[in-house]
């Protein structure tokens, strides 16, 4: 709560002390490229036979655009891979087979790891390994800049700055998205304490109860056997 306080306060008042012209131009170009989101290009040795995954924790409603593409240096023969795409929940956003390149791209509706694994078709490659070239993009990374500055007719530094508001708006939701994590966690963290403070009451409880009882017992076993 109170990072996510100061990170705006931080916010307007960079923006206030801000002076139109060139300084803010020449601002907002050192800033955007450190603060814009970037994707994220993954290199994938597959071996023949088993499956490699890779995962990354995204909340929901959240973009998520990506590339494979197969890598190889014998160009008379493709070796092709199978491609499947999940959920948190299981459930299936994207199943490719016999394929030497593809594309998908979802908004995600829950939060938690989205998994993409790829696996060889032995038959296609022999007992070689398959080199994968992924380019995974999520969020604002994701957006077609390009596409944008044509349709709303901006370009330079208006450009830039809805680069860069966008960039706030996606920190922004992260920081919101880890304190709730947070505050899950915390909550999932003192139920566990408050159910092993009272097994560890029941526990003591217990053996109370069973000790009193075994006295009891011996007591009684004694006076019949007139030892005491």
């Amino acid at each position: 709560m109170n990072t996510i306080g100061k990170f705006e306060s931080s916010m307007k008042m960079m923006t206030a002390k801000m002076i139109p012209g060139f300084p803010t131009a020449l601002l907002l170009f050192f800033l955007v490229p450190v603060m814009i989101p970037v994707g994220e290009a993954v290199w994938l040795d597959v071996p023949p036979t088993g499956t490699k995954c890779v995962s990354e924790e995204i909340q929901s409603n959240v973009v998520v655009l990506a590339d494979y593409l197969i890598i190889s240096e014998d160009h008379g023969v493709m070796p092709t891979i199978s491609v499947k795409v999940t959920s948190p929940y299981g459930n299936n956003l994207h199943h490719m087979e016999n394929v030497t390149h593809g594309q998908f791209a979802f908004t995600t509706q829950e939060s938690g790891n989205y998994l993409a694994c790829f696996w060889a078709d032995a038959k296609s490659h022999g007992n070689k390994n398959v080199s994968i070239n992924i380019d995974w993009k999520t969020g604002i990374a994701a957006k077609d800049w390009a596409s944008i500055a044509k349709k709303e007719k901006i370009e330079g530094v208006e450009l830039e700055i809805r680069k860069l508001e966008g960039a706030v708006e996606a920190i922004h939701e992260n920081l919101i998205y880890l304190r709730n994590r947070e505050a899950e966690m915390r909550t999932v963290s003192e139920k566990t304490n408050s159910r092993v403070a009272w097994y560890s009451i029941m526990s003591l409880g217990i053996c109370i109860a069973v000790s009193g009882l075994q006295v009891v017992y011996l007591k009684q076993y004694f006076e019949k056997k007139k030892l005491i």
